[in-house]
């Protein structure tokens, strides 16, 4: 199944992979280290080397997945009227104050940037809308209401 990337998150994706890679060699001689330490039963630095190693691969294997699987939206087939994946959405709160969101592609998201999957209820939401159109959004805090006032790409 494709996955939708935006440009800038394939470069991402493609850069952590490559920095995890090249971090491989390092691991693997961190280990080889501890393990001339003796007894790894009670050696942490050991322990240590190897859970990193298999967060690493695990990573690494995810990443490749992506990369294999990933599909760049072509922008310039965007309806930019409407919103849709890769959009720049600025949203006016019930109180005024207008937020910044951004819907991108697995790999990409990070609520703390407001930076959203399509397929998190906030972008399902999103998708869709024109500027001046109401997005009502259910979250654990209750009903959440914006008002797109600007769609960009």
């Amino acid at each position: 199944m494709p996955i939708p990337v935006t440009p800038e998150g394939k470069r991402k994706l493609q850069e952590e992979l490559d920095a995890l890679t090249a971090r491989l060699p390092v691991l693997a001689k961190l280990i080889a280290e501890a393990r001339e330490k003796g007894d790894l039963r009670e050696n942490a630095e050991y322990h240590s080397a190897r859970e990193e190693m298999s967060m690493t691969n695990a990573r690494i294997a995810e990443l490749k997945h992506i990369l294999a699987n990933a599909q760049v939206v072509d922008e310039t087939q965007i309806d930019t009227s409407r919103i849709a994946f890769g959009a720049k959405v600025d949203l006016k709160d019930q109180r005024g104050q207008v937020e910044t969101w951004y819907l991108v592609g697995q790999g990409e998201d990070d609520p703390l940037e407001n930076r959203i999957l399509t397929t998190s209820p906030m972008g399902q939401a999103l998708l869709g809308k024109k500027v001046g159109d109401t997005v009502e959004v259910k979250a654990p805090i209750g009903l959440l209401r914006y008002t797109v006032v600007k769609i960009s790409y």
